[in-house]
């Protein structure tokens, strides 16, 4: 498939719509409106008792308060590591030493192009919260049994937290390297 045609419906300082048409050598055609996304950094602070911290916040799409990772968007010129540094010190105060790259992976690639980047955070020192001025944020430490407890009875539903918590597992079981998707 090759892209024919684009057209920008809509432009925010977050994202872009598209109209884009697709065709095969055959003349099969697909038109679809796609979001389009720099990207974002996703951060999965683990502390040396291995609880991981989340943040709470009110998500107006979700239409409720969500328990989730830390999370922004890639900002231009900026690499994923950048924005996940930048972000953690921004969401919760924290710092981190030691950073690995979990996984890439795209959350709704039906729809928008936004490339998810899951880091862990280790070695962690605490700081000041500079939230935007659009956030309230809660931080709050999970023990991995509490934070299981809450993904197995559908209390956390933010998809990049449920993702990163099994990914830290099978890190944690000796797969020292990136799981999947770069």
């Amino acid at each position: 498939m090759k892209v024919i045609s684009s057209r920008e419906l809509l432009k925010t300082k977050i994202f872009k719509v598209m109209e884009e048409v697709a065709a095969d050598s055959t003349g099969f055609q697909i038109k679809r409106l796609i979001v389009r996304h720099p990207g974002s950094a996703v951060m999965m602070p683990v502390d040396k008792k291995d609880r991981v911290l989340l943040v709470r916040q009110f998500r107006l799409p979700a239409d409720r308060e969500l328990w989730e990772l830390p999370a922004g968007r890639i900002d231009p010129e900026e690499s994923a590591l950048q924005a996940a540094k930048r972000e953690l010190e921004e969401e919760t105060g924290y710092r981190a030493k030691r950073w690995i790259r979990l996984a890439s992976f795209w959350a709704t690639p039906g729809y928008v192009d936004e490339k998810m980047n899951l880091f862990l955070a280790l070695d962690l020192t605490e700081g000041e919260q500079k939230p935007m001025e659009d956030e309230r944020i809660e931080t709050r430490w999970f023990s991995k049994a509490e934070l299981s407890g809450l993904i197995k009875t559908g209390k956390i539903h933010d998809g990049k937290t449920i993702i990163g918590y099994f990914l830290w597992l099978e890190y944690k079981r000796g797969a020292q390297k990136p799981l999947f998707g770069r």
